[in-house]
């Protein structure tokens, strides 16, 4: 049975009808400030890779008439609860996100033809979802938006400086790292939280050449 709960919205509280599933739709709040931003900065690419870290994200909106704002939908409602406790309150770009449940079930396409500006991009398709598999290991290495980033698939012969001036392009500044035992894997660690989910945004699925793709993660390991 459905209840009528009070729900916070931009504009106060209205009232909405809460199902008892949770929605696959997030509805992402960033600022006014950041719209002459957002085209160049939010995209729905950088989105699907943050968001993906908790949950297969299958499409991204941006808002037409709202480019502060974006629904993002996950594969189910418990991956989009995930990714609102991990990343509701989190700052991007100096921006404090505010992620919601949205109302909404779906996010629809354009009709075709119809041009949105590349606001809308449909994911379902993608090969990098990293949930798609069950029993996957990345079930296991969920953890909230860190400093610390763990890195995977890099190439050999890919070294220390290689790997710092990488990350530090990014617009960080990389404050320590360390090489696993094989050098297929490391840590990094950024100067703060903010650029840590900056550089996962950046970096994640980095071409490294030799078909090998840099794999980003927040990591609940230190340095």
């Amino acid at each position: 049975m459905e209840t009528t709960t009070p729900r916070p919205t931009l504009g106060g509280l209205i009232s909405t009808f809460v199902s008892p599933l949770p929605p696959p739709l997030l509805l992402l709040f960033l600022s006014s400030a950041l719209r002459s931003l957002s085209l160049k900065m939010v995209t729905p690419q950088s989105l699907f890779t943050l968001f993906g870290v908790y949950g297969d994200v299958q499409r991204v909106k941006i808002l037409y008439n709202k480019k502060d704002s974006a629904l993002i939908q996950l594969s189910d409602g418990n991956q989009a609860q995930l990714a609102m406790s991990h990343l509701n309150g989190q700052k991007v770009f100096g921006k404090v996100m505010r992620v919601t449940l949205s109302k909404h079930q779906t996010v629809a396409l354009p009709r075709e033809g119809l041009d949105d500006q590349l606001l809308t991009k449909d994911f379902s398709g993608s090969p990098l979802h990293r949930f798609k598999k069950p029993g996957s290991k990345n079930f296991q290495n969920i953890f909230p938006p860190s400093a610390t980033l763990h890195l995977s698939n890099i190439r050999d012969g890919v070294g220390e400086d290689d790997l710092r001036l990488l990350f530090s392009n990014s617009g960080g500044t990389v404050k320590a790292f360390k090489f696993f035992q094989d050098r297929k894997m490391a840590l990094i660690q950024m100067s703060s939280v903010e650029e840590g989910i900056q550089a996962l945004m950046d970096l994640h699925n980095y071409d490294m050449g030799g078909n090998h793709h840099l794999k980003v993660s927040f990591s609940k390991s230190t340095i």
